[in-house]
């Protein structure tokens, strides 16, 4: 008896959508269908292996003779089997290159790699039922399949696990076989944004010649694929658009996407100077911009650009900070109508391992935006290296593929394709809440810049490009060929926009200053740009003990009827006493009476980084967990009178990333006090970018605020080079006049006050603050209730206990170092040392500090004492800020290479000659090596 009789008694059209289903997802079809086909693929493979034929997922032939499978049902799976090449491997044998050949890959997808041939053409197969097509030949089969993924978009999806995923992909495509049906409206305003595009560039061309403006050129179907975006979101219910892009095409998108008034731009290509003296600005391309605008429809669309340095990528965390900033603040119950869209390059998308660190937040709960729309501008070039020598990948995009996201590669020369991928785009975003990658296949009609040549480089390249007809010229001759347009309509258009634009250029040319617009200005309303004169007034930071009791008892109390572990209960006892008992506050409670306080007073609070939930050193447990169901509790939630938001994230293993998000973060959300924690300080290196590009210089070149709090463990307690110094030399080395706060505070008090600082002032400034390791837990790091509720913080903590008329060595230190040096002084009872805290080393309290050397007149030796090498911490800082550094006798570590040694005997001795050397200078610890 026939084994496979039962298959004639159902239609065939079910056997292939099932077979379709099992190759999509096998798991979703039923276990004895699943291994039916499981049978049906391992006979093609054995059949293959006996033939010494290779396996391979296209190269399928069908086993026949070898199985009493009925003919027409093999041929069946054979055709559904080139249905999934074509969905798996299409994307390989598109048209999306306009400039050059594409590269040959093997196998291809003639149907003799699926066990078919011409004599199956005309035959009809259920399997284009699967397509949505119906019972069809396969010559029409074969059609539908090239258009859909092999003409100018390629699609790679099929590797997404998600059925219902692949089934909606699958059915967007369907429709029209992947091309457009745009009517005559939509296809003359693609034309009119093409031609904005081409048009402002060549104006820039030969009003600036020579000058950099890193044009779009070759790539300007960018403009219309964002204004179809932007209008459809917009009838979607996207309310926010936040962007990031580098350089290429930059200015054009702010003109003719942003609305930003092209006399402006001129303005800075003429190079004058800005209206503020106090601000130093930045390269017209770099600028960041927020406007208003209203869509065709009439919805308005808040829509912001952020401002980017010329290090690649590094705004894509930033634009995802603010994203998630502003979503948290208006939209917490629907992220989508924040739409975040990060416009790459295609060498930088390939080359900078940012990317990989930003995509990987995309779907967790501290960083998660709701999908971002993710474009490249592809040139196929890097700088002047070729693509093939910019990475090992296929595609430049295929890092998009680590979270599954679909990604489209189009043909940039064809307009109608460009703006079709792109409304994919949102579509799927919107739906589905998840990243998808748009990547657009052009050219640069340039070299890097216009200064540039280069045919140096690409000769051949650049012959064809030279050649090469642009996107605007090509779509115009689709539609008058298509009886849209004359011959007159395109001259009557581009030179309607270029009368505009000369009329813009006299404009600006009227000015004699270049206005900056700050950016998100409706975020920072009442916030003020200060200069160090005002960062250095006192703020009151004190707050009334009856409210710090309030946040004391949710902090030592945990829900009844849940069971946690006995060191939790342990630690949650011991706040209780310190507070209630003992009068005498850890860092850990000063820390987090400062976040309670400010979420009573209506501030929102939100901290990050590696393991900061319980802190890396075991000591904030901001969230506990019950045993056995590991449910989360959050004591700062519970907090009696609360007013703002609390939200704590153990971020994945990034430094870069998450620095730039959560500086992105605080930018869009000035009354939250947003806080970075490093694992250990020096880690803060992964993100130097960042503390170069933004954290210290945004201010000056961008006219940005931002207050980021940077918490850097730091102190040498023999741990090793990478985890002793927070390199504090180097974060110094960027302060200027008013760009940020610096401190290394030794109480829980003053931190509890310069936390508050940082939002009760009416400015914001970046504050990096170098935390301890072992005074976390420090009996003598301890301050009462009272040193909370009153006073403020303290920039210099003078030495309370020391006798002036005795005291002959004067000694200014700062950090953990001055807890080593108070137990050498009691241990030697040197009554005539009087041991001062810098507590703010930027804005450098240089009078307060001159003050308390007036005030020691009789000491005849000050010091400055440090546990770091000679040329790291903070000495040379001093140097430069302290106008009595010459008079001081310093006492450090000597001049190394590495902050720290690695032997805990060899670092204890250092460290003991250090302070030797403080409490008797004949010991000069830098004569020996």
């Amino acid at each position: 008896m026939d084994k496979y009789s039962f298959l004639n008694a159902a239609h065939t059209s079910f056997f292939a959508e099932l077979y379709d289903k099992y190759l999509i997802n096998p798991d979703s079809v039923e276990p004895s269908w699943r291994a039916f086909f499981q049978g049906f693929d391992f006979g093609q493979e054995s059949l293959l292996d006996e033939l010494d034929l290779p396996v391979t997922p296209n190269n399928v032939a069908a086993p026949s003779g070898t199985s009493e499978m009925p003919q027409s049902l093999q041929k069946e799976f054979q055709v559904i089997r080139l249905i999934d090449g074509y969905r798996s491997r299409g994307h390989l044998f598109t048209k999306t290159n306009p400039v050059r050949e594409r590269r040959k890959y093997e196998p291809t997808l003639a149907i003799e790699n699926f066990g078919l041939s011409s004599g199956d053409l005309n035959t009809v197969f259920t399997a284009g039922e699967i397509l949505g097509i119906g019972p069809s030949t396969l010559t029409e089969i074969i059609s539908h399949l090239t258009n859909i993924y092999c003409d100018a978009i390629g699609v790679e999806y099929m590797y997404i696990r998600n059925p219902e995923r692949i089934e909606w992909i699958q059915n967007w495509l369907n429709v029209n076989d992947n091309h457009p049906n745009y009517d005559n409206k939509r296809k003359k305003n693609i034309l009119r944004k093409l031609n904005q595009a081409i048009s402002f560039e060549s104006f820039l061309h030969t009003k600036y010649v020579g000058q950099k403006r890193f044009s779009l050129e070759g790539n300007e179907s960018l403009i219309p694929a964002l204004d179809a975006i932007v209008e459809r979101a917009a009838e979607m219910g996207v309310e926010q658009f936040v962007m990031g892009m580098a350089h290429r095409g930059r200015l054009n998108v702010l003109t003719n996407i942003f609305g930003k008034a092209a006399k402006d731009i001129f303005s800075e290509f003429d190079g004058k100077d800005y209206e503020q003296v106090i601000f130093d600005g930045d390269v017209k391309y770099h600028l960041g911009w927020t406007s208003d605008r209203m869509s065709d429809n009439g919805n308005k669309i808040k829509m912001n650009i952020a401002p980017n340095p010329s290090h690649l990528e590094t705004v894509g965390a930033v634009v995802e900070g603010i994203t998630r900033a502003k979503q948290d603040a208006h939209y917490k119950d629907d992220f989508s109508k924040v739409l975040p869209i990060v416009v790459h390059g295609d060498a930088a998308i390939a080359g900078q391992g940012l990317v990989y660190e930003v995509i990987q937040m995309a779907s967790l709960d501290g960083y998660k935006t709701g999908g971002t729309i993710h474009m490249v501008v592809n040139n196929q070039i890097g700088f002047t290296t070729n693509y093939l020598d910019a990475r090992s990948s296929t595609y430049c995009t295929d890092v998009g593929k680590v979270t599954l996201s679909p990604v489209l590669h189009v043909n940039a020369d064809d307009a109608e394709a460009v703006v079709h991928a792109s409304l994919f785009a949102l579509e799927y975003r919107m739906r589905f809440q998840r990243d998808v990658f748009l990547d657009l296949l052009g050219y640069r009609k340039y070299g890097h810049n216009e200064g540039d040549e280069p045919r140096f480089t690409q000769p051949k390249l650049y012959k064809a490009i030279a050649k090469h007809e642009n996107p605007r010229d090509i779509y115009a001759a689709k539609l008058i060929a298509e009886g849209i347009i004359d011959e007159n309509y395109i001259s009557k258009l581009e030179q309607e926009y270029k009368d505009s634009l000369e009329t813009e250029l006299e404009d600006s040319r009227k000015e004699d200053k270049t206005v900056i617009t700050p950016f998100m200005a409706d975020e920072w309303k009442g916030f003020v740009s200060v200069q160090e004169d005002e960062m250095v007034k006192p703020i009151d930071t004190s707050y009334p003990k009856e409210k710090l009791t309030q946040i004391a008892n949710s902090l030592t109390s945990l829900p009844k009827g849940k069971k946690f572990l006995r060191k939790v209960d342990k630690l949650v006892e011991d706040r209780r006493k310190m507070f209630f008992e003992n009068d005498s506050l850890d860092w850990a409670m000063g820390e987090l009476l400062a976040y309670g306080s400010l979420l009573q007073e209506g501030f929102g609070v939100r901290m990050s980084g590696q393991d900061v939930e319980r802190g890396t050193f075991s000591h904030r447990h901001a969230v506990v967990k019950v045993e056995d169901s590991e449910e989360e509790v959050v004591p700062l939630n519970l907090v009696e009178g609360k007013k703002g938001d609390f939200h704590i994230f153990n971020s994945h293993l990034s430094e870069y990333g998450v620095v730039g998000f959560d500086y992105g973060y605080a930018m869009a959300s000035p009354n939250t006090l947003t806080i970075w924690e490093a694992q250990f300080g020096d880690f803060s290196n992964g993100a130097q970018i960042m503390i170069d590009q933004y954290i210290s210089a945004a201010e000056d070149k961008w006219k940005l605020q931002n207050g980021l709090v940077m918490l850097l463990p730091h102190g040498y307690e023999g741990q090793g080079a990478e985890h002793s110094s927070a390199r504090m030399e180097r974060f110094l080395q960027l302060c200027a006049s008013d760009n940020m706060f610096i401190a290394d505070v030794t109480t829980p008090a003053n931190m509890f006050h310069l936390l508050r600082r940082q939002m009760k002032a009416n400015f914001r400034k970046p504050l990096v603050v170098f935390t301890p390791k072992s005074l976390l837990r420090h009996p003598k790091a301890v301050s009462s209730i009272e040193e909370f509720a009153t006073g403020g913080f303290q920039e210099v903590i003078d030495d309370a206990a020391a006798d002036v008329k005795k005291v002959k060595i004067l000694v200014f230190c700062n950090g953990k170092f001055y807890y080593d040096l108070l137990a050498a002084r009691e241990e030697h009872t040197r009554e005539d040392v009087a041991l001062v805290r810098v507590e703010q080393l930027f804005p450098l309290p240089a009078q307060k500090m001159k003050a308390i050397m007036k005030k020691y007149a009789e000491a005849d030796d000050v010091v400055w004492a440090q546990e770091e090498p000679r040329n790291m911490g903070a000495w040379s800082h001093i140097m430069m800020h302290f106008s009595e550094a010459s008079t001081l006798r310093v006492a450090s570590r000597r001049f190394y290479a590495s902050p720290a040694a690695g032997s805990a005997v060899r670092s204890k001795r250092r460290h003991q000659e250090v302070i030797d050397y403080v409490f008797d200078k004949s010991k000069d610890n830098m004569i020996r090596k």
